[in-house]
């Protein structure tokens, strides 16, 4: 008779045991892993942009010493925000004079600013973009003090009447469309002006509409200017010239109109607080993570109530 050489039934039952066991270790062990990393991101997401600003100024090294001139260079976009917060920081802190733009008087915009950070001519700057990767890794902190939205214009004798869609303002800064006629206008060449690479605006306008595509090159009626200046592109649109700019700067001109985006007009300050306003942005301070104690009582002004109070002063919406 041949012996029977199977293993005994107890270590089949053994085997399972130990094979449940094991599955129930991984699974619950899995589950907590899962819902610890569930408390982390709901915990962070928590945080409204103004408290996250605020926890990033409270995180700044400090230990450099105050500079005898606070300098500043950046957005042309924000003059107007950056000059009102100047006239409060001296109010409290007289002993130490700010200047805004290399040289005074004369801002660069967000990509010179961030430049002249980098290469520490200055110790702010006012940036209305985001940081670029090499400039995310410089160890730079960007801390968010107001939010804002771009306004596309055209001259106030422009006949067209109509809104614009995302696509169809791509199609025009990209020279598909040509003529005011294809959007439902009248029978117009249309006249592109568009704002000078060192523009913050510039580079939200590419990201956000052209979808981080190229603009249509220059021609006889696209024309980009070279400095980062507003007032003498508003001038050019005459009555079939179209452009952006912020709501801050256009929403007063009695020479311009600002046409809605998807049927969306950005001065409805509802449609602006709930974000639904397509170019809508943050407006920024970019700051060394090691700075001084004057940089960061500026940092705080600004995030305060007084400086949110500024904020809206200067037609630029607070932080919540």
């Amino acid at each position: 008779m041949a012996k029977n050489n199977a293993p005994p039934l107890i270590f089949f039952i053994l085997l399972f045991f130990l094979l449940a066991g094991g599955g129930y270790w991984f699974l619950l062990n899995q589950n907590q892993s899962d819902t610890n990393n569930n408390i982390v991101n709901n915990s962070s997401a928590k945080l409204s942009i103004a408290e996250a600003a605020n926890q990033i100024v409270s995180n700044l090294d400090v230990s450099l010493p105050n500079p005898n001139i606070l300098a500043m260079d950046g957005s042309v976009t924000m003059v107007k925000l950056i000059k009102l917060m100047e006239n409060a920081y001296e109010q409290k802190y007289p002993n130490i004079p700010i200047t805004y733009g290399v040289p005074e008087g004369r801002p660069n915009g967000s990509n010179q600013g961030i430049k002249n950070l980098l290469e520490n001519r200055v110790q702010i700057a006012a940036i209305s973009r985001t940081l670029r990767p090499e400039e995310s890794q410089a160890n730079i902190k960007l801390i968010p003090i107001a939010k804002d939205s771009l306004a596309v214009v055209v001259g106030v004798n422009n006949p067209y009447k109509g809104s614009l869609t995302l696509d169809q303002l791509k199609d025009i800064y990209q020279g598909k469309i040509v003529n005011w006629s294809e959007v439902g206008g009248d029978d117009l060449p249309i006249k592109v002006i568009n704002r000078s690479v060192k523009s913050g605006s510039y580079n939200f306008f590419q990201d956000v509409v052209l979808l981080g595509e190229s603009f249509a090159p220059d021609s006889s009626n696209f024309i980009t200017y070279q400095r980062d200046v507003t007032t003498p592109i508003l001038r050019e649109l005459k009555n079939n010239g179209i452009s952006y700019t912020t709501v801050a700067q256009a929403k007063n001109q009695t020479t311009v109109k600002i046409l809605p985006i998807n049927g969306i007009s950005p001065v409805d300050q509802t449609t602006l607080n709930n974000d639904n306003y397509p170019l809508s942005r943050s407006v920024f301070l970019a700051v060394p993570n090691q700075t001084s104690l004057a940089v960061k009582n500026f940092l705080e002004l600004a995030l305060s109530t007084q400086g949110q109070q500024i904020v809206q002063q200067a037609d630029f919406i607070p932080l919540e």
